[in-house]
């Protein structure tokens, strides 16, 4: 039997302890025919701001969108956004600062950031936020200062209770592509960025979700037993306070498609995920007019990555996890 089908086979048998099945974030609102990834979320659940781009994410731009009657809101850009390429918003637990990436030139007037690997020039981001105002409006953005931002390969924050600050980074120790950091937070400031261990670094990981607490992590990867080009995986605290070995998600949250930009809700087990998984086309197919066609390739599942949330609350407590 051919390798991946013994892992698809596997990851079904799994499936009752695993993830239950996923629901589309916002049909045709959030998620579009567009590219949205990195949902953060408010405490209370009614607040959502996400990443919408072009299929080549070289126009990136953070949008917000309120939940009401049950519905999301038609998304606006956010108050801080719109100018440059901003995008992976984090908010932390409390949601009172909301980590971003962004080009945004570190001194006013100064040059957008690029950043430079393996002969080829991109587009580079370093770490910002916005504070909540006394007035819930956000405060202008500031810049991250220290080593945390050394380079311009910085991506996908994501905070803990105690203010440590998780990310995916390319630096001298990162290997071939991408490892996840840690920056403790500390009186004055956040401390140097330290790698967080979980195994061979010839294994890209990108992407972490910590929780809370940090008992666990959530990251998206590959380490040999991916389905698609990239799946998630997570890793859970040991009692010696190392990071066990990395486990790949069973259930739904991972298929042949990418998925990747995992992100924690405020509910217990509440995952979000960014996935270009896509509605099957079966041939001969209904025939298409110039109308439908576009109609149907406007919409989500078109191979664009949208937003899915998954609950894998089983997961947890199948390790020791409880709310």
């Amino acid at each position: 039997m051919p390798r991946t089908v013994c892992l698809l086979a596997l990851v079904l048998a799994l499936a009752p302890l695993g993830a239950r099945a996923g629901t589309l974030v916002g049909p045709g609102t959030v998620s579009t025919g567009l590219q949205e990834t990195s949902a953060a979320l408010t405490p209370d659940g009614n607040t959502l701001y996400f990443m919408r781009s072009d299929f080549a994410e070289r126009d990136d731009t953070i949008l917000v969108s309120h939940r009401v009657d049950g519905r999301w809101s038609a998304p606006q850009v956010a108050a801080f956004s719109g100018q440059w390429h901003d995008s992976e918003p984090a908010l932390s637990p409390d949601g009172q600062r909301l980590y971003f990436v962004s080009n945004r030139p570190v001194q006013a007037g100064g040059m957008p950031l690029t950043a430079d690997m393996n002969g080829h020039r991109f587009t580079g981001t370093n770490l910002w936020f916005v504070q909540r105002r006394a007035d819930g409006r956000w405060g202008e953005p500031v810049h991250v200062d220290g080593a945390l931002n050394d380079g311009a390969m910085i991506y996908n924050p994501s905070v803990a209770a105690n203010g440590d600050l998780y990310f995916s980074a390319h630096r001298p120790d990162s290997g071939a592509a991408y490892q996840i950091y840690v920056a403790r937070r500390t009186a004055q400031g956040y401390a140097t960025p330290q790698r967080v261990d979980l195994g061979d670094v010839a294994r890209n990981r990108m992407d972490p979700a910590i929780d809370p607490q940090q008992r666990f992590l959530v990251y998206a990867g590959n380490e040999g037993d991916s389905l698609g080009s990239a799946d998630l995986y997570i890793a859970f605290r040991q009692p010696d306070g190392r990071w066990g070995k990395p486990l790949h998600l069973p259930g739904e949250v991972n298929s042949a498609a990418l998925e990747n930009a995992p992100s924690l809700g405020p509910r217990f087990g509440e995952l979000y995920v960014a996935s270009n998984r896509r509605d099957e086309v079966a041939f001969p197919k209904p025939r298409d007019t110039a109308s439908t066609l576009q109609q149907r390739l406007r919409q989500p599942l078109n191979g664009s990555r949208n937003l899915w949330r998954f609950d894998i609350s089983g997961v947890l407590r199948a390790h020791g996890i409880a709310p």
